[in-house]
């Protein structure tokens, strides 16, 4: 069984550990209950009902959390912390069902005390644990997985400190094999270069080796195929570094199509559950707000009609998700025909890139004005949201004009997302920034997209479209 296989088998048993451990707790803090509280008595079946919600819902946000994925803590405090704030998560959105449904026979104390003695019980036996793994019952040094590196380069010495470092069970990298035939390496004595890549069948033979990892660069991928057939005659599992094409990728997949492996280089961290959890709260968000907001558009759109010939809707290519044009729409905040005159007022574009902006643009309305101001013309948008081809929270669409101006090809990375009514760049100065900056903002954006992280600049920007600072 390999170190991957072994953490996955673990995680699976802590998992149900901790539910058995759950359903342990429910039942002792119903009975401590009972016992300080007994002049006021509570139904024990009733109560029983809620632990079938209570193991899906906490079973489900502790498997998100990620703890299950390693028996290594980097901190007591921040695996407290991730179960704290599980446990906080569950309890409010428990007693939120509770309080829609109207179970008033639900003791409040008795949550209290299962979600307190819960914390209590899962940190202390996770820790237990890993105190009488990693102290006391580690395995014997003979029976360590012992790896086998193809390489001595920077990426064989990375690998070996990381397999060091992440790896919860037994590891022993018993050398290096080289492409020459030196015995050490002058920059570092201590790696134990133990042959050649032409040797590797009779190492194999010889010594115990149970799995094989290539790290070297792809200018001596020729010798793979040897590496490999010397494997498959001796049964040790073969492993590659996926980085041998010196890219810098946020997820790797292998997907199989028939009997062909693809590998997969992902350059965004687009984790699909999480893009659906992302989708569901834009579509539960925007069909709240549209009841609220209609009697808002309707005043705005007749004083845009009152205010200046045309439509109250304007309608415009953009470009979105994976370069997929789509028509925006947005309140009208300029004279009709205004898209006409941008190549006549070109000359005077007082920003840099690719983005068109000027000071008191003569096409504006003056209910336009207000309009931008406020970013109530971006309301319209809503409807966009509805239809997929935006989301609440992702970069700005750009215009097509916009677009065939890049200039450079990492701009076009902002397309691997599907664009937002808002962004970091909403909330960071808005029109004040220069184009640059705009980018910059929308790459880290992408970089470091989080669930947590939209619902934090959502919050932001209510304050900064209220205060209209940085709107053109």
């Amino acid at each position: 069984m390999s170190f991957d296989e072994k953490s996955r088998q673990a995680g699976r048993l802590l998992f149900v550990l901790d539910m058995l451990l759950t359903v342990l707790v429910f039942l002792v803090s119903y009975r401590m209950r009972e016992f300080f509280f007994s002049h006021n008595p509570a139904d024990y079946f009733s109560h029983l009902a809620l632990l079938p919600l209570v193991l899906a819902l906490q079973g489900a946000l502790l498997a998100y959390s990620g703890i299950y994925r390693g028996l290594r803590i980097s901190s007591v405090f921040s695996f407290v912390w991730s179960i704290l704030r599980v446990l906080l998560i569950s309890i409010v959105t428990l007693s939120t069902i509770i309080f829609l449904l109207k179970a008033q026979y639900v003791s409040r104390s008795f949550l209290v005390i299962f979600y307190i003695l819960d914390l209590v019980v899962l940190v202390f036996v996770r820790l237990s644990l890993i105190w009488w793994y990693f102290l006391r019952s580690r395995e014997k040094h003979e029976n360590y997985l012992k790896v086998l590196i193809i390489g001595t380069g920077n990426r064989a010495k990375h690998l070996s400190h990381m397999l060091q470092k992440h790896a919860e069970w037994g590891i022993d990298v018993i050398g290096y094999l080289d492409i020459k035939s030196r015995r050490e390496d002058p920059k570092n004595p201590s790696l134990p270069v133990i042959g050649t890549v032409d040797c590797i069948g009779r190492i194999l033979k010889e010594r115990v080796v149970d799995e094989v990892i290539v790290a070297m660069p792809r200018s001596v991928i020729k010798d793979v195929q040897s590496i490999a057939d010397a494997c498959e005659e001796e049964g040790v599992r073969l492993r590659f570094m996926a980085d041998i094409f010196d890219l810098e990728v946020s997820r790797l997949q292998l997907v199989h199509l028939g009997n062909i492996p693809l590998l997969t280089f992902e350059p965004v961290a687009q984790d699909d559950k999480k893009l659906i959890i992302k989708r569901i709260f834009d579509l539960t968000l925007t069909l709240a707000a549209i009841p609220v907001m209609l009697p808002v558009m309707l005043v705005i759109a007749l004083a845009i009609k009152v205010d200046s010939p045309g439509p109250a809707f304007f309608f415009q290519n953009r470009v979105g998700l994976r370069k997929r044009p789509f028509r925006m729409i947005k309140f009208r905040s300029m004279y009709q025909g205004s898209e006409e005159k941008l190549k006549d007022l070109e000359s005077i574009n007082e920003a840099e890139g690719p983005i068109f902006k000027i000071s008191n643009d003569p096409r504006i309305t003056r209910v336009g004005k207000f309009l931008r101001k406020t970013s109530l013309d971006e309301l319209p948008q809503l409807f966009n949201v509805i239809r997929g081809h935006m989301s609440l929270v992702g970069p700005r669409p750009m215009s097509l004009r916009d677009v065939n101006l890049f200039d450079r090809g990492i701009q076009r990375k902002r397309f691997s997302v599907r664009p937002g009514l808002t962004c970091l760049w909403q909330i960071s100065g808005r029109s004040n920034l220069p184009f640059s900056k705009w980018l910059e903002l929308d790459l880290a954006y992408i970089d470091s997209w989080s669930l947590g992280l939209d619902f934090k600049i959502l919050l932001k920007t209510i304050p900064i479209v209220l205060k209209g600072s940085g709107a053109v």
